[in-house]
């Protein structure tokens, strides 16, 4: 117990860069706090802070003491929650991230569905068009559309995307003739920055690439107002197949340059915890991914 107290304190004065501070996050006097500090350091024959009458700062050793810590202590919990029951039946609130798109049109229908299956799971979606750091920004689950970096993260793929051009039936009607990635340049272009800062369209078709420039007539700073200028006939637009798959169904957009990118981008869930996944964690990415994989067709709008 005395150790446990001890990694404690040591990780809440590093957290507060106070004695003082720590103390109180603790409930704990200040000479109390001070006495487990040095306890620890005398234990370990190091010395894991620098002291001025200003500041408590890590050493090099306490650095790399502190993320030992972390680990440990973080490890303890979950044993304890594992032992109550915790990862048995899903509970807690459920933290998840997605693209705002994606997360809007799938994900959030998906999230419903299985909170009414677990009403004592609650949810918070932050729904943003930029990676999130999991850790930093306390999230249990991430949907990641494209190729992963090296990553501690557990990945599960569910499906894939492919990035289409579109435009109403009605501007294909009266445009000029559109066969290949350079006719774009005799036609009104609707550019979103969301998904691409320069004015370029990047085409791979059998691991070829061909980037075409482009003088946009518009740009928008998101894909749904791009989006709707293609479904007005205002011009040609690129999304997501994802983003415009009900549109393309319904007729009131047509794929256009059919066949002239064959990239695929894949769709992970994503957490940190991996094997040792609380229940609402495990429970969330299994129903998720059973879901989506259902859509996997509808996702990539190939008809």
């Amino acid at each position: 117990m005395d150790r446990f107290r001890e990694l404690s304190t040591f990780v809440a004065v590093a957290d507060e860069g106070a004695f003082n501070a720590a103390a109180r996050r603790l409930n704990m006097s200040p000479p109390a706090v001070t006495r487990f500090i040095n306890a620890l350091e005398e234990r370990l024959d190091v010395r894991l802070f620098t002291r001025t009458t200003r500041q408590v700062a890590l050493t090099e050793a306490g650095q790399r003491f502190h993320a030992d810590a972390i680990r440990i202590l973080a490890e303890l919990s979950e044993a304890e929650a594992s032992a109550t029951g915790a990862h048995d039946a899903p509970r807690g609130d459920l933290r998840l991230t997605a693209p705002v798109l994606f997360g809007q049109r799938h994900v959030a229908p998906v999230l419903r569905d299985y909170l009414d299956r677990y009403p004592s799971v609650t949810a918070r979606a932050l729904f943003v068009d930029r990676i999130v750091d999991l850790i930093d920004e306390g999230l249990d689950v991430a949907v990641r559309i494209g190729d992963l970096p090296d990553s501690s993260l557990t990945a599960t793929r569910v499906a894939a995307v492919r990035q289409v051009t579109v435009a109403s039936p009605a501007y294909v009607d009266k445009a000029p003739v559109l066969e290949k990635p350079d006719d774009l340049s005799a036609h009104r272009i609707v550019l979103s920055m969301s998904a691409s800062a320069a004015p370029t369209w990047r085409f791979i078709k059998d691991q070829a690439r061909h980037d075409v420039p482009l003088n946009p007539a518009l740009r928008v700073n998101t894909m749904t107002a791009a989006i709707d200028a293609a479904l007005d006939g205002w011009g040609v637009t690129r999304a997501f197949s994802y983003q415009v798959c009900h549109e393309l169904q319904e007729g009131r957009l047509v794929e256009v340059l059919a066949g002239q990118d064959d990239q695929r981008m894949p769709i992970h869930l994503m957490h940190s915890e991996g094997r040792r996944a609380a229940a609402k964690i495990r429970t969330f990415v299994d129903f998720a991914a059973q879901v989506l994989r259902g859509k996997a067709d509808q996702f990539l709008a190939l008809g």
